[in-house]
């Protein structure tokens, strides 16, 4: 079965409150091996959502996808919206799906050859409610350098009240000319700065003035998006 069929089905249960094959083919009205081959099949027929539109006020689009809202008609409905969502898994990632939607910055910046990084919006992102925090900003990674931890084309949330650097914990730091790059910190006594230090050993290290870090260190990196 895929992902996107296990979800549907899911939502189906809870709308319907019920939890067996059984009890969902008398919802339904069907035999219940039609249930087994839409499982086997990994869809959801039409009719389906047709007579769970008439009968429970059910949003197809909820059904299908996770777009709220719940209901179209509101009066059918035997469970409360609120219920459903609090219990279903929603499709973090996607703009439609329950979460907050949040802004996502380019690593560049508005203009990469600047010396102070402004963020450039380049798209959106919902995330977890849990996530978000005011003082964030989102990136789009755009290089390899901190592969396998992060990968090209995830999305690291970067809290920018952490700007005082820890041994071994990544941020994001501004590099004039070049924009914003994520790398796991690292102290340098001796030489009296912060190694910059990424996971692929492909990549070179860079090095920062401890003086520096209020200006160049943009926030720690809190939390990852990215395919596994």
């Amino acid at each position: 079965m895929s992902k996107w069929f296990d979800e549907t089905l899911e939502r189906i249960k809870k709308a319907t409150g019920t939890r067996t094959q059984v009890q969902l083919a008398e919802i339904l009205n069907i035999r219940q091996s039609s249930i087994s081959d839409a499982k086997r099949r990994s869809s959801i027929p039409a009719e389906w959502y047709i007579k769970l539109y008439r009968t429970h006020g059910l949003n197809p689009e909820w059904l299908s996808d996770g777009i709220e809202p719940v209901y179209l008609k509101p009066g059918k409905g035997k469970i409360s919206a609120d219920n459903i969502l609090s219990e279903t898994t929603a499709q973090y990632g996607q703009v439609q799906s329950r979460g907050r939607v949040v802004p996502v910055s380019s690593m560049a910046g508005e203009d990469s050859g600047a010396e102070k990084w402004e963020v450039q919006q380049v798209g959106e992102l919902n995330i977890p409610e849990t996530f978000y925090r005011p003082s964030m900003v989102v990136l789009k990674v755009e290089g390899s350098s901190m592969e396998p931890a992060i990968r090209r084309n995830a999305f690291a949330g970067i809290d920018e009240t952490q700007r005082r650097l820890m041994a071994g914990d990544m941020y994001a730091v501004h590099v004039p000319h070049q924009g914003v790059v994520i790398r796991r910190v690292f102290f340098d006594p001796e030489n009296s700065r912060f190694i910059l230090r990424p996971e692929d050993p492909q990549h070179p290290e860079l090095f920062i003035p401890v003086q520096d870090q209020d200006k160049l260190v943009v926030g720690r990196v809190v939390w990852v998006m990215q395919e596994v």
